[in-house]
């Protein structure tokens, strides 16, 4: 293949091949995981989980998914809550790490919309969608 492909063209045989080969592509949202913070430290060396909370509450959002702007705001809701931890310089540090890695297009277990199914990307969700995360968060009492 040239180096002319055009995106659209990726992500069509991406789908494509996701449809064909797995259950991966599923619009079925899984149950709530987390992972504390991904690939990150989950506290200091002293504290160990001295932002874990604020990763959890970032991976609901990011478990849920929703559109671009809902994205930005649960990065700097993360952001915000890492600071009050008394660490600004690793609030922006973590920032800087979500706004790249958690990209919906990467097909990553910590990516924005990760409850879904791959290349979901950016949905603003619908009233079907929150009562199925509401459903989801009674059923294993998640806030």
């Amino acid at each position: 293949m040239n180096q002319g492909i055009k995106p659209k063209l990726i992500q069509n045989l991406t789908l494509a091949a996701c449809i064909a080969v797995t259950s991966g592509c599923s619009q079925e949202l899984k149950p709530f995981t987390s992972d504390g913070c991904s690939a990150f430290p989950d506290g200091t060396l002293e504290f160990n989980t001295l932002w874990l909370d604020c990763c959890t509450a970032h991976d609901k959002a990011y478990w849920q998914g929703g559109s671009k702007e809902e994205r930005l705001q649960s990065d700097h809701e993360l952001r915000s809550c890492v600071a009050k931890t008394g660490q600004p310089e690793i609030a922006e540090l973590m920032l800087a790490g979500v706004r790249v890695g958690g990209t919906p297009y990467l097909p990553t277990s910590f990516r924005w919309g990760y409850g879904w199914g791959y290349l979901r990307g950016y949905k603003a969700l619908s009233e079907e969608d929150l009562q199925t995360i509401k459903e989801i968060n009674q059923q294993n009492s998640i806030d």
